[in-house]
């Protein structure tokens, strides 16, 4: 077993070598991945970029020969997480440590992206004080601040760098007294305008047995739960809130990407479909949102967070969206509707309250969903304890029939 440390070892081998000589201070083995494309290596490596750039699909010196920056980093990228993943089902690879700036940064966290979960993952990144989510994604990925770049070893650099490298050290060497479980698991989703609902469903689901995994619907909360599905540690799933639809159909700040509402139905994992905060699309502050939408409902619901009513025609096109990818789901689906708001602000006296848009939704829900997929309406709002008990009895149904 042991910890692997990935990097350029041309322009960061003496970093590199350096956070390698910490952890094996520590009696901790390591394995060094060479990712480095132009200049010569400083530090021997376990896994030489030749290895690297084969596993990415092309020969080192024909990406040599081309200069083309983007393209080397794009291949190491993906030969660095091709190799972390055999030396991680190989059982050699027990945590993972980089160190980059963009370009390092980008190979480093791909390759931890393709890490399960629970693998410790550090990133020691000039970029880590920034916008991280296209580094993290939806991963469970530590990134620490440099504070200053990494060129060279310094009183600064030597401090991070070893505090990195002792964080690795000290996930991998000590097991956390985790309580681990064989109830079924069961992935939920939720928002603050669904969070009556969810609250309430995953009560009785724990008391009928389930291990509840709840996910905040903000985009890489939606990927996390698919994620899990497709790894096989969510075995069901409660989809209370697919609020991240609409961004993606309107261009808001909270898109799971247009595969979400895919991983389950792909699956075959038994699933409950609803439609929670479909009546919204998620921006910033209010002065950040786009102009090009100036004269729509906005409901401020904080300094941060500034919510937009989705219109009828939206509401048309997210219910056909929905139903569609239900209708591709090779195991167990249904769809439960709520007639009386979708959300917290959707209900009669609340801001979002649009009884047009919500009709939009539901109709074309109707028309789209393939007969054999069962779609139960509820005259209450998705918030009523009715309807968070109806969805717990559809799902556990599923369940039970699967077993």
């Amino acid at each position: 077993m042991a910890i692997v440390v990935i990097g350029t070892l041309d322009t960061k081998g003496t970093e590199h070598e350096f956070a390698r000589d910490v952890i094996a201070e520590q009696g901790i083995d390591t394995h060094l991945i060479d990712t480095g494309v132009q200049g010569d290596p400083t530090v021997d490596a376990d896994t030489p970029r030749e290895e690297v750039a084969r596993r990415g699909g092309t020969d080192l010196g024909d990406l040599r020969a081309a200069g083309d920056r983007g393209e080397a980093v794009d291949v190491m990228a993906r030969g660095a997480a091709a190799v972390a993943t055999d030396l991680h089902d190989e059982g050699v690879l027990e945590g993972v440590l980089s160190l980059g700036g963009s370009a390092g940064t980008t190979i480093g966290t791909t390759a931890m992206r393709a890490l399960p979960y629970g693998v410790p993952k550090v990133m020691v990144s000039t970029m880590a004080s920034g916008d991280t989510r296209p580094y993290v994604e939806s991963r469970d990925i530590a990134m620490l601040y440099s504070v200053a770049d990494i060129a060279g070893l310094n009183r600064l650099t030597r401090r991070v760098i070893s505090n990195a490298a002792l964080a690795v050290v000290g996930m991998v060497a000590n097991d956390p007294d985790v309580e681990t479980s064989d109830k079924p698991t069961v992935g939920v989703t939720m928002f603050g305008v669904t969070t009556p609902c969810v609250t309430e469903a995953r009560s009785l689901l724990e008391e009928r047995g389930y291990e509840v995994l709840t996910f905040h619907a903000t985009g890489t909360g939606g990927k996390a739960m698919e994620g899990l599905v497709e790894e096989g540690v969510v075995e069901g799933v409660l989809d209370v809130t697919t609020t991240e639809l609409a961004d993606e159909l309107v261009g808001g700040v909270l898109s799971a990407g247009p595969d979400r509402l895919e991983a389950a139905g792909e699956a075959g994992v038994p699933q409950v479909v609803s439609v929670g905060a479909l009546d919204m699309v998620n921006f910033g502050p209010r002065d950040s949102v786009p102009q090009e939408f100036e004269g729509r409902q906005f409901h401020v619901h904080n300094p941060t967070v500034t919510l937009m009513r989705t219109t009828v025609e939206e509401n048309r096109e997210l219910g056909r969206t929905l139903a569609e990818k239900v209708n591709r789901a090779t195991g167990p689906v249904t769809v439960l509707l709520p007639t009386e708001g979708v959300s917290m602000i959707d209900v009669a006296g609340e801001d979002f309250h649009d009884p047009d848009a919500d009709a939009a939704l539901f109709d074309a829900i109707r028309e789209t969903v393939d007969d054999e997929i069962e779609v139960i309406e509820k005259e209450t709002d998705i918030n009523d304890p009715e309807f968070a008990r109806t969805l717990v009895d559809t799902f556990t149904d599923a369940m039970d029939d699967g077993r």
